[in-house]
């Protein structure tokens, strides 16, 4: 069925599993994607006006009552809702409901966001003026988590990057160095990246998306200010990923930005998780490793690791070493804000330049 023509109005929809809403001004456009309809006007703090609201459903069941009670809410203020969806029986995905969104929506700026999170007064007004700056990034915001103190780590990391490290940390667990829900971009930079990933569940579309912009040259910017109040949903479509697929998407990018320049490097973090960044790389690229280094002596003892389910005669060797040995550039397999304040330490401790002379993998 063509982009904007979908044919079965809300009232007919059946089946739920993904929704996609579009907040349409003269320039900007919101599209909430939800699992659930567990949103309300109150989701969207915002002063612009006039607004119009779209709602695409991916497969997705309405509860009319409920639908047709928001709907009214939001025209009360002065907002236009419509609300369609399609004739698929099963649902299509987080790619393809975000597809449609955009692809019937108008706007000049696309503000993405995820139906069961908070957007904070002034999100749009601050990340549309960032996006005039940037218009060739991804603009992102800090966030805030509902509960409190959910991951930690992850939100520290997200909120406390430079700008620098928004572009040298992007090869990490944690993902795009901004969060999907607080993206905002020109509808030029999506058209030019292309559509979603629309192949369903267990798709990072997200990160797809992402590492294709940065290959296209594109820019990744934060605007700093806590603009969105990041949910905790236990059935966040996140959660369908294989950490598997995320590695090796990982794995190839870094192999792809980093180590293809590098004529050697060492890894550092001589356990499981270094271990296994060497049994993914490339036969060409293991053999750049000078060493692996790390501090806990029971590693450094045995002096070498061995590559035994290698199918290479002879199997791949790689010295073990303490880190004050070893010879950058280093591939940092060890997780950041995990081990009170040591590793952090060391590497400081080696006066070394970001980027230049290492990387995160952790």
């Amino acid at each position: 069925m063509p982009w904007g023509k979908s044919q079965l109005c809300w009232r007919k929809a059946r089946i739920l599993k993904t929704t996609s809403w579009c907040r349409l001004s003269c320039r900007c456009t919101t599209v909430l994607l939800g699992l659930n309809l567990a949103w309300s006007p109150s989701t969207i703090r915002i002063s612009l006006a006039p607004l119009r609201f779209l709602c695409t459903t991916m497969a997705a069941r309405i509860h009319h009552g409920t639908s047709y009670s928001r709907q009214t809410k939001l025209e009360s203020r002065g907002r236009t809702v419509i609300l369609n969806g399609h004739r698929h029986p099963q649902p299509k995905g987080v790619g393809y409901s975000r597809n449609v969104a955009v692809f019937q929506s108008r706007g000049k700026y696309l503000c993405f966001q995820d139906a069961d999170d908070v957007m904070m007064e002034g999100r749009v007004r601050l990340q549309l003026d960032a996006a005039i700056k940037h218009p060739d990034s991804i603009i992102g915001c800090q966030i805030t988590r509902n509960p409190e103190g959910s991951t930690k780590r992850y939100t520290h990391w997200l909120n406390n990057m430079s700008q620098a490290q928004l572009f040298t940390q992007v090869f990490t667990s944690h993902g795009p160095t901004v969060l999907m829900a607080t993206w905002f971009c020109s509808r030029a930079l999506f058209d030019r990246v292309g559509k979603f990933d629309e192949r369903g569940k267990g798709v990072p579309e997200d990160l797809l998306f992402f590492y294709n912009h940065l290959r296209q040259g594109g820019g990744v910017h934060r605007v700093d200010a806590p603009l969105l109040c990041y949910r905790y949903h236990e059935d966040g479509a996140s959660r369908s990923v294989q950490e598997n697929t995320i590695w090796d998407l990982r794995v190839n990018f870094l192999e792809e930005r980093v180590l293809q320049h590098w004529k050697h490097f060492t890894i550092w973090n001589a356990g499981k998780q270094g271990r296994h960044l060497f049994r993914s790389l490339t036969p060409k690229n293991q053999l750049k490793v000078l060493a692996f280094c790390d501090v806990d002596s029971k590693k450094i003892v045995k002096a070498f690791y061995t590559y035994h389910e290698s199918k290479q005669r002879p199997k791949p060797t790689v010295p073990v070493v303490h880190f004050t040995e070893a010879r950058p550039p280093f591939v940092l397999c060890v997780k950041m804000d995990f081990t009170g304040g040591y590793f952090e330490q060391n590497l400081a401790s080696l006066c070394l330049d970001e980027e230049v002379h290492y990387v995160h993998f952790n």
